[in-house]
């Protein structure tokens, strides 16, 4: 499961994808129209602008923009930069690796075997979904 903080972030960067490139949103306006707490997404857009995803204007017509097309910011960066690496167990994730304590052998270990599977196709959709792509895509649970 994800974070409410990536949550947010994700829906804090469609809101901008939304408006397209040139094209500022307050911290209110993003707040008000994901319904997201105001401080909270003050923080999370800091945290986005530090990564170099978003950037501030100053000013009456200020706010945030997106710095990148959205066909260039992928959901599987966004959930690393803020909830860290994608991996249900600690011995398949690629930054933060670590051997399982109770493991035995990670070669004869079912779990990972099963999991590996999983983290590759979520891996596999998430680093090649966008925000673009998130916009225009039919609902696939529907």
């Amino acid at each position: 499961m994800i974070s409410q903080k990536a949550r947010y972030a994700l829906r804090a960067l469609l809101a901008l994808a939304r408006v397209g490139p040139g094209n500022t949103l307050m911290t209110s306006e993003i707040a008000a129209e994901q319904k997201i707490p105001k401080k909270f997404l003050e923080q999370i857009l800091l945290q986005l602008k530090g990564s170099g995803l978003v950037r501030s204007h100053r000013g009456r017509t200020g706010g945030y923009e997106l710095v990148r097309r959205p066909e260039e910011v992928m959901f599987g960066e966004v959930l690393r930069l803020v909830d860290g690496p994608i991996a249900l167990l600690p011995c398949l994730s690629r930054v933060a690796y670590r051997a399982c304590e109770d493991c035995r052998s990670e070669e004869s270990c079912e779990l990972r075997h099963v999991f590996a599977r999983v983290a590759l196709a979520s891996r596999d959709v998430l680093d090649n979904t966008s925000l673009a792509s998130a916009l225009t895509s039919p609902d696939l649970l529907a």
